[in-house]
């Protein structure tokens, strides 16, 4: 008969609380009433904090199919939101930034969404918060170094 696995694992709880969040993160979206998707604002977030880079790399960042991205650049380049540049270096490549246009419906939606996250942190207290901060990074760092398939990318590349 198999084991019970520990769920309080690192890797389980990190996993755990991403599912939760991106549940949390859906459902305030939906609240706030912003003529935008929980998957189209996960994009223009994604977009603002990488601006210019290529396409498939957001779509590998988001952990998301090239396709399901595409969709979501398309409907947010209808509405004026994110353009599409050509890629200096690779003719055959977009980037994608945000225009002026999406300013004020990001610092709407981050505003939403650091007041949901201080709701959900608010136990840990400030000092707390900064703990779980600085190690992610420090778990986000040591995947890029020790993880063959992310090791020599940058930052912005492989997330």
């Amino acid at each position: 008969m198999p084991r019970k696995l520990q769920s309080d694992t690192i890797g389980m709880l990190l996993t755990d609380v991403s599912r939760l969040l991106r549940g949390a993160f859906d459902r305030k979206v939906n609240a706030m009433n912003l003529g935008i998707t929980p998957g189209e604002a996960r994009t223009l977030v994604q977009v603002a904090v990488t601006e210019g880079i290529k396409q498939a790399e957001i779509a590998t960042r988001m952990g998301i199919e090239p396709m399901t991205l595409s969709a979501y650049l398309d409907r947010l380049e209808a509405m004026g939101l994110v353009m599409r540049i050509p890629d200096p270096a690779d003719r055959r490549a977009k980037n994608v930034v945000v225009t002026d246009k999406a300013d004020p419906l990001i610092t709407e939606l981050m505003s939403g969404l650091r007041e949901m996250m201080k709701a959900y942190t608010e136990d840990l207290g400030d000092e707390g918060r900064e703990v779980l901060r600085a190690n992610l990074r420090i778990l986000r760092d040591s995947l890029h170094r020790l993880d063959p398939c992310l090791a020599g990318k940058g930052k912005g590349e492989a997330e």
